[in-house]
């Protein structure tokens, strides 16, 4: 076990995810760290979501250092969700795994540890993407130019401070990304880690693959480039960039 003092909240996003909550809670409680609260945001599921959730609580609780609590109540979407979340949250980090994704068993010590010798406001850690086609890792970097082909928001921890000072804005299916830019202009201490810390499900609205999906993503990752001011050359960035994960998804 880990010598590391950093208290750390997890935060899981839920809504009508009965079929994978378990294999993300179940990565939580099986985390080599001690100090973890773990809070479940649910939407006022329909399904059973909430109800398994629960299930947990009580096997959670009783090992050393562990808290889980489940909330579920309307709200805003998945970013609404998680800005609730980083308001309840009593760590001083915050990790965020998704209801479809899971962690490694080393996830949270990792960012701990990394969070212990870097004082970071935001790290993000490599992911396995697992697609139709098979299953590749997305190695945490950052590149010549800042973008999402280099940022693993399942693998994403923060100071809970800076979430708080920079909520997401709901106005964006990449509120995440958006979060990060946000991060990046103002200067604030941004730290990739090439370890795979986290695994993450090929799907959802960041990954949907007809022409039109593209260029809607297109759009609203460009409009995050330029809200901050950033250059136009990032349309031509990311419009190689979306024709590549096209043909390889």
């Amino acid at each position: 076990m880990n010598e590391i003092a950093i208290p750390v909240t997890v935060l899981t996003v839920s809504f009508n995810a009965e079929a994978t909550i378990s294999r993300a809670i179940e990565s939580v409680m099986e985390q080599t760290y001690s100090d973890i609260e773990y809070i479940i945001v649910d939407g006022a599921s329909q399904d059973n979501t909430a109800m398994i959730a629960r299930s947990y609580i009580e096997a959670f609780n009783s090992r050393a250092g562990r808290s889980m609590r489940v909330i579920s109540e309307p709200d805003k979407g998945m970013y609404d969700a998680l800005n609730k979340g980083a308001r309840l949250a009593k760590g001083e980090i915050v990790g965020q795994i998704n209801a479809d994704d899971w962690y490694e068993p080393e996830a949270v010590e990792t960012m701990a540890g990394l969070y212990e010798r870097e004082n970071y406001d935001l790290a993000w850690g490599s992911l396995n993407v697992i697609t139709g086609k098979g299953c590749y890792i997305k190695h945490a970097k950052r590149g010549l130019f800042w973008s999402t082909s280099h940022w693993c928001h399942p693998a994403a921890f923060a100071k809970r401070e800076t979430l708080l000072q920079y909520p997401y804005p709901l106005t964006n299916p990449h509120d995440d990304f958006d979060f990060a830019t946000h991060l990046y202009v103002d200067g604030k201490k941004l730290i990739p880690f090439d370890k795979v810390i986290g695994n993450f499900t090929f799907g959802g609205m960041s990954t949907k693959k007809g022409l039109r999906d593209v260029k809607r993503r297109l759009n609203e990752i460009y409009g995050i480039h330029r809200k901050y001011g950033m250059s136009k050359l990032y349309y031509v960035y990311r419009l190689i960039f979306e024709a590549v994960k096209y043909i390889l998804t």
